[in-house]
């Protein structure tokens, strides 16, 4: 008798588990969503995309996830549709537990602006455009004059990327002059002069030889001695006297 008993509160319990298990299963596959968690990220830095910019773009792609049944909701696709937007650079999208969608958005990190004839546009610290914002300028140097976009994201990315990681030339250099020939002309914070660097071609010796000249020179004459600083010839400083 105790053996049967035992067999049926068994059978019982096994009984509860496959229903409980079953139940809650169909109820959490079948629950809506019953919310839209958005994080953007370095927000308090940058403000390039807001949580409404981004419900805007699900809306518009019919992908808002709100009173739609979890199972049903494609994260890969949100994901594809939030990165047609030039101003992010990464973003996962999962659901969570309590029945919520949840979006995490990184920013792209603009290093330089581009003004020129042939657009106004940000390279961001992988060498990718974006474009510009009306809501929020960021504080890096700017390029102006005869720019190609070619030439933007490749030679000007690379150098601007070498003044951002220098903490001098980072902070002295504010803008970027590129003429019809690919010379280039330097605009400092510092002093009323400009430099020339010619071409771009090893401009990081043309800088070493710079600092040089800053460390032992100006501090003799001033910052306000020079009108041009000439680095476009080989191992040569050539300067012009206001």
């Amino acid at each position: 008798m105790i053996k049967v008993l035992s067999i049926l509160s068994a059978c019982v319990l096994i009984c509860y588990l496959t229903f409980t298990f079953v139940f809650f299963k169909n109820t959490k596959v079948d629950n809506l969503c019953n919310g839209l968690e958005i994080i953007v990220k370095d927000s308090l830095d940058k403000h390039f995309v807001t949580e409404n910019d981004l419900l805007a773009i699900l809306k518009r792609a019919n992908l808002n996830p709100i009173d739609q049944k979890m199972r049903t909701i494609n994260t890969d696709k949100i994901e594809a549709e939030l990165l047609k937007n030039e101003m992010i650079a990464g973003i996962e999208v999962f659901k969570t537990p309590s029945g919520k969608i949840k979006l995490e958005v990184t920013q792209k990190i603009p290093i330089l602006r581009i003004i020129s004839t042939k657009g106004n546009y940000y390279i961001d610290n992988l060498g990718r455009t974006m474009p510009t914002s009306l809501r929020y300028a960021a504080h890096v140097p700017v390029a102006s004059g005869h720019i190609e976009k070619e030439y933007a994201v490749n030679e000007l990315y690379k150098f601007a990327l070498f003044l951002q990681k220098n903490e001098f030339w980072d902070n002295q250099i504010e803008q970027i002059y590129i003429n019809s020939k690919n010379e280039v002309e330097l605009i400092p914070k510092v002093g009323n002069h400009r430099i020339l660097m010619g071409t771009l071609q090893d401009y990081e010796e043309k800088l070493d030889h710079l600092t040089l000249f800053y460390k032992q020179v100006i501090p003799k004459k001033g910052w306000d001695k020079y009108n041009t600083i000439n680095l476009k010839y080989s191992g040569q400083i050539v300067c012009t006297i206001n």
